[in-house]
């Protein structure tokens, strides 16, 4: 990434919003992550899980007025709705779907831009600064969501033309570079947290006690040896087809897929993506996209490293 501003808009991702007397308790007991942990001023990563600890959903959530607001992939969001419906009747909380009343922006290197609006730029992972119809969400390396209300839409937008507009790769490639994985349709109940690391960047919690999943997210992290982990992965062929999330990966130590694409996003040198691949694959180094004789990827460091006694202590 460059230094030069730019903004796009989230248009891939819905939010799922949790509202009522008993939502932080509710969610408490369906989530990865921990709701005491976030405040008016700190926001987080986190995952709904099936009962084998395979994700239904990942998703960046914070804390608004009565309840919470869950961003999550688009396609997902309606089964998610009604998975988590299904036991918020035991609760005094109501889901429901702002994604049409929220807009957001991804914004890179744009702090004049939310001073313009009377916001001050989040210097830290998942700080939040508010402002009357405004949520600032950091992301680190100069990211920041900016979710603006009907009444601020209008006005943000217009601050936002001093700025590129970007499409929605440019801001894909930064999570990418980022080492932040996220669950599609096409990866729905494939993987368990640690598998996409969400672990590591915050997004699970392993002292709140219990949620749907908990028993089995626990036990690899604690007593299990995961064979299959997220690695960032590059070609340099410019020009080629995208790989869609799901996307098999293949390597010559095994006879059949080694791993499945989370995300991807081009440069003008290729594309980049991050991948769950089997251990052995990637010791081995030799990894091929779509078939044993697909293009060649080659393995890049993700941001942060992977610390067991670290994570368990969140």
């Amino acid at each position: 990434m460059t230094d030069t501003a730019f903004s796009c808009l989230l248009s891939h991702e819905g939010v799922l919003a949790v509202r009522g007397p008993d939502a932080s308790k509710f969610l408490q007991g369906q989530l990865t992550c921990n709701i005491n942990y976030l405040t008016s001023e700190q926001a987080g990563l986190g995952a709904r899980c099936t009962s084998k600890g395979r994700m239904q959903s990942s998703f960046r959530i914070c804390s608004h007025e009565d309840g919470y607001l869950l961003a999550m992939a688009r396609e997902l969001l309606e089964a998610q709705q009604a998975d988590l419906g299904k036991y918020a009747v035991f609760s005094k909380c109501e889901l429901s779907d702002e994604s049409g009343y929220w807009t957001r922006h991804g914004l890179f290197a744009c702090t004049a831009q939310l001073a313009a609006l009377g916001l001050s730029a989040p210097d830290r992972d998942n700080q939040v600064v508010r402002g009357e119809g405004l949520i600032a969400i950091g992301l680190g390396g100069m990211r920041v969501e900016l979710w603006a209300s009907p009444a601020r839409a209008e006005q943000v937008a217009a601050t936002l033309q001093t700025v590129a507009s970007a499409p929605l790769n440019d801001w894909l490639l930064a999570q990418i570079r980022a080492g932040v994985g996220q669950v599609f349709a096409q990866t729905r109940e494939l993987f368990i947290p640690q598998m996409i690391n969400l672990q590591a960047v915050g997004g699970v919690s392993f002292k709140k006690g219990c949620y749907t999943g908990q028993e089995i997210v626990a036990r690899m992290q604690y007593l299990g040896k995961l064979k299959r982990r997220l690695q960032r992965l590059r070609s340099d062929v410019p020009g080629h087809e995208l790989p869609a999330p799901g996307s098999e990966l293949f390597s010559p130590v095994h006879d059949s897929s080694v791993g499945e694409v989370v995300v991807s996003a081009s440069d003008a040198e290729g594309f980049e993506l991050l991948a769950v691949l089997q251990e052995n694959a990637v010791n081995d180094g030799r990894i091929h996209l779509g078939a044993p004789d697909g293009p060649v990827l080659r393995l890049l460091k993700l941001p942060y490293e992977l610390n067991s006694d670290r994570e368990i202590q969140r």
